[in-house]
């Protein structure tokens, strides 16, 4: 049903843990019971550090660490620019309609700690 990558980044995810001095940013998807906190370090409008704790089913967890490690090195304009298709690009697999906001949990939060 899952490409192997989206099941080995559940098994095993990347970017997991805290930056100090960085004050992080919570999202949730109520319907499905995910939650994550994520940090972002920028440095002179470049996004330089990006790490995640994350309470998630397969498809948001490796959506999270996709983008964690995707957005490493962009700008914060680049970071705003991205969309949901760049996200689902990204997974490289059929979301359905119920399961999108699993999907886009990363980003939308991610967009939000730029704010």
């Amino acid at each position: 049903m899952y490409r192997e990558e989206i099941l080995d980044l559940y098994r095993k995810p990347v970017n997991v843990g805290k930056i100090e001095d960085v004050k992080p940013v919570s999202g949730e998807n109520a319907s499905c019971g995910d939650s994550t906190e994520i940090y972002v370090k920028t440095v002179d409008g470049e996004i330089k550090d990006v790490k995640h704790q994350s309470d998630a089913c397969a498809i948001a967890t490796a959506s999270i660490c996709i983008l964690s490690s995707k957005i490493q090195g962009m700008s914060v304009e680049e970071l705003r620019d991205l969309d949901k298709e760049w996200m689902l690009d990204q997974l490289g697999v059929e979301i359905s309609p119920m399961r999108l906001k699993c999907a886009l949990l990363g980003l939308n939060t991610v967009q939000d700690a730029i704010e």
